[in-house]
C-alpha cells in the first residue's frame, strides 16, 4: 500500500510544480503536464512500466470530457454541424489515412501495415485538442467549432477501423506475438457472433443509452435527489458515465463515443448543470494524469537508438497532417486565423493511435519492432502540439490581427468637435450614444477597424486610427476641445495618453475609464479630471437588486447604495494617499489592508442606521420575495 501512496504522491507533486510553472510562461497546462511525464519517467526513473496500466486508466477522462462536451450541444445543435461533421471530418479521415498510406509503401512496409499505419496517423488527440481550446476559450470559434466536428468524426471512424484491422494480418506474422497475446483480456460480447447479430446488438445498445436517458434519468436523478447527499449524487453521475463506457466496450464501440452520445441526450435535462459540476474535477485530474502518462511513456531507449527517424517522421506527421487540414480549410471557407487555428490544432496523432496500434500488434498486421518506433513517433507528435498552439498564438493571430489593423493607414480626420472619444468598445459605445442622443457632437477614434465599422453602423461618425498618438488628436481638435474620453483597452496607453494631453492641452476635461482601483490611481496621478471605473456601477445596481431579492425593500437597497458610495467618496483621499506611500502597490500590503479593514468598518456602521420607512405616497406597494420555505 504504502507503494501505491509514493507513486500517487510522485505524479501529484510533479503535476503540482510543472503545470503552474508552464500556466505561469503561457504555454498552457499540457504541456506542464507532459513536461512532468517527461521528468519523473525517462529522465529522473520515479515511474516506469506502470505507467501504461495507469495510462488505460486515465482515459476515462477522455470519456468524461466527452460526455461533458455533449451536454455543451443539443440534438439540433448536432444536426446543424452535420456537413462538416461529414464532409470535413470524412475528408480529413480519408485523405490523411491515404498519404499516410502512400508514405509507408514508400518507406519498403507492406500495404497491410501501411494501411493499418495511414489509419493511425489520421486520428488527432480530443484529449489535448478540446483541453487546449477549452482553456484558450477558443472551442466557440469557427476554428474551434471546425476542430470539434472532425474529432468526433474520428472517434466514430475508430469503429470501422477497429473492425477492419483484423482483415489485414499478415501470415509472416502469424507466429509472433502469441505470448502477449496470452496476457490480453477483454470481455466481448460480440466478438463470435455473425455480422447480422453484431449489428443487431451495436444498435440496441445504442438504443439503450438514448431510451434510458430520456426516459429513464429523470426519476432515477429525482430519486437520488431527494436523499440531499451530495457524494450520493456524484457516485450516480459516475456510474452513469462508467456504466456507458462498459456497455460500449461489451459491442465494441468506442466508450468516447458512446458518452458523447448519452451527453447529447442529457443537454436538455433540469440535473445538467449538477451532473456538469460533479464531473468537472474528475474530468479534469484524469486528463491531467494521462498527459503525465504520455510524457512518462516515451521510450528514451528507442528514441536515442532511432532519433533520426522519430524526429522525421514525428514533422512527417505534422506536415502531412498539417498540409492537407489547411487545403480543407480553404475547400470549406474555414478563413484567416480561423483556419489556422484549425489546421495546427489537429496536426498531430492522437491518444487512439495507441490503441489503434495495440491492436494492430495483436492482430499481426504490424510488427512489434515498427510498433515500438511508431509509439514513440505518436507521442513525440503529441508532445509538440501544445507548441503548435503557442505559434497560432503568438505568431499567426498578432500578424492576422496586425494585417488587419495596419493594412490601412489612419483615417484622415475631416472633422473637429468639442468631444473626442477615445475608443469605441463596449464602454465607449454607451458613452457616444448618449452623447449623440442630446445632441452633442463628437469625434471618435479607434484602432480596431472591426470596432470602428459596428460604431459606423449606428451612425455615429468614427474614424480608424491609434487614439494616443499626439498627431491624430492634434488632427481631431483636441487644441479646442473641451472634453476627452479615454476608454482605449490598454491600461499603460490609457495612462501616457492622459499625462501627454494634460501636459499640452491643461484646458481639457478628462473623463478616464478605469480597470480597477489601482489603474484608477494611477490616472489620478497622471491628470485625469474624472475618474470612473467599468464595473462599479453595475456591481453596485447588481448588489441593489441582491438586496432587495433577500427582502429589503428597494428604495432601502437604494439608501444603502447610496450610503456606500458616500462611505467610498469619504475614505478616498486616504485610500489614495496610503496607495503613493507605498509606491502604487496595493497588492498584498499590511498597511493598506488594514486601512480598507478600517473602510470596511466604517460601512458595516452606516448600514446599519436606522432608516426611515418609506410612506405609501413615496413608494408603491412591495413585498418581500417568498422564500422556498414560505411557498
Amino acid at each position: 500500500m504504502t507503494e501505491y501512496f509514493i507513486q500517487a504522491f510522485v505524479y501529484l507533486i510533479a503535476a503540482v510544480i510543472a503545470v503552474p510553472l508552464a500556466k505561469r510562461w503561457g504555454l498552457g497546462s499540457v504541456l506542464g503536464y507532459l513536461v512532468a511525464g517527461v521528468v519523473i519517467g525517462p529522465v529522473t526513473g520515479l515511474v516506469g512500466q506502470e505507467t501504461t496500466t495507469i495510462q488505460h486508466f486515465a482515459e476515462f477522462g477522455v470519456v468524461m470530457m466527452l460526455f461533458l462536451v455533449g451536454m455543451e450541444l443539443d440534438p439540433k445543435a448536432l444536426w446543424a454541424m452535420r456537413v462538416r461533421l461529414v464532409g470535413l471530418g470524412g475528408l480529413q479521415v480519408a485523405l490523411t489515412a491515404g498519404a499516410g498510406m502512400g508514405i509507408a509503401i514508400w518507406l519498403g512496409l507492406a500495404w497491410q501495415t501501411a494501411l493499418a499505419t495511414g489509419l493511425i496517423f489520421a486520428l488527432s488527440s480530443t484529449a489535448i485538442v478540446l483541453q487546449t481550446l477549452n482553456e484558450k476559450g477558443l472551442v466557440k470559434t469557427e476554428g474551434g467549432r471546425s476542430a470539434f466536428s472532425v474529432l468526433l468524426f474520428q472517434d466514430i471512424a475508430v469503429i470501422p477501423m477497429l473492425a477492419l484491422i483484423p482483415l489485414l494480418a499478415l501470415p509472416e506474422l502469424a507466429g509472433l506475438g502469441d505470448k502477449a497475446d496470452a496476457h490480453a483480456s477483454s470481455i466481448n460480447l460480440v466478438e463470435h457472433l455473425p455480422g447480422w447479430a453484431h449489428a443487431l446488438v451495436v444498435i440496441g445498445a445504442i438504443g439503450a443509452v438514448i431510451v434510458g436517458g430520456i426516459f429513464l434519468s429523470k426519476p432515477l436523478f429525482r430519486y437520488v435527489a431527494q436523499s440531499g447527499l451530495r457524494e450520493v449524487f456524484t457516485a450516480t453521475a459516475l456510474m452513469l458515465v462508467i456504466g456507458i463506457a462498459a456497455l460500449m466496450g461489451l459491442v465494441s464501440l468506442s466508450p468516447a463515443l458512446g458518452a458523447f452520445l448519452a451527453g447529447v441526450v442529457l443537454a436538455n435535462s433540469e440535473f445538467r448543470h449538477e451532473l456538469e459540476a460533479n464531473l468537472e474535477p474528475f474530468k479534469g485530474l484524469l486528463l491531467g494524469l494521462f498527459f503525465i502518462t504520455v510524457g512518462a511513456g516515451i521510450n528514451f531507449d528507442i528514441l536515442a537508438a532511432e532519433w533520426g527517424t522519430i524526429l522525421a517522421l514525428g514533422l512527417a506527421v505534422i506536415v502531412v497532417k498539417a498540409s492537407i487540414l489547411l487545403g480543407l480549410a480553404l475547400l470549406f471557407r474555414i478563413k484567416g486565423s480561423n483556419g489556422w487555428l484549425f489546421t495546427l490544432s489537429l496536426a498531430q496523432a492522437g491518444e487512439f493511435g495507441f490503441v489503434l496500434l495495440t491492436y494492430s500488434v495483436q492482430n499481426k498486421v504490424i510488427a512489434v519492432e515498427t510498433s515500438q518506433i511508431l509509439s514513440v513517433v505518436v507521442a513525440f507528435s503529441m508532445f509538440l502540439t501544445p507548441a503548435l498552439f503557442i505559434v497560432y498564438d503568438r505568431v499567426v493571430l498578432p500578424r492576422y490581427r496586425s494585417a488587419q489593423n495596419e493594412g490601412r493607414e489612419a483615417d484622415t480626420i475631416d472633422e473637429q468637435a468639442p468631444v473626442i472619444v477615445a475608443g469605441v468598445g463596449r464602454f465607449g459605445q454607451i458613452v457616444c450614444r448618449l452623447l449623440r442622443a442630446n445632441n452633442i457632437p463628437i469625434v471618435v477614434l479607434d484602432h480596431e477597424i472591426a470596432q470602428i465599422e459596428n460604431v459606423r453602423q449606428i451612425n455615429i461618425k468614427s474614424f480608424f486610427g491609434d487614439a494616443s498618438r499626439s498627431d491624430l488628436l492634434e488632427t481631431a481638435g483636441i487644441e479646442h476641445a473641451r472634453l476627452l474620453v479615454v476608454a482605449i483597452d490598454d491600461r499603460e496607453r490609457a495612462v501616457e495618453m492622459v499625462q501627454h494631453v494634460k501636459q499640452y492641452h491643461p484646458g481639457v476635461w478628462i473623463l478616464a475609464r478605469a480597470f480597477d482601483r489601482g489603474h484608477g490611481y494611477r490616472l489620478r496621478v497622471a491628470g485625469a479630471d474624472d475618474i470612473v471605473s467599468e464595473t462599479y456601477h453595475s456591481a453596485l445596481e447588481a448588489g441593489s437588486h441582491a438586496l432587495t431579492a433577500m427582502g429589503v425593500h428597494p428604495l432601502r437597497a437604494r439608501q444603502m447604495t447610496a450610503a456606500f458610495v458616500d462611505n467610498e467618496k469619504a475614505h478616498e483621499d486616504e485610500l489614495f494617499q496610503a496607495w503613493q506611500e507605498m509606491d502604487g502597490s496595493i497588492d498584498f500590503s499590511p498597511r493598506y489592508g488594514e486601512l480598507f479593514m478600517k473602510l470596511e468598518e466604517a460601512l458595516s456602521s452606516a448600514m446599519q442606521q436606522d432608516w426611515e420607512t418609506p410612506e405609501q405616497r413615496e413608494a408603491p406597494i412591495w413585498m418581500p420575495p417568498e422564500s422556498d420555505t414560505e411557498r
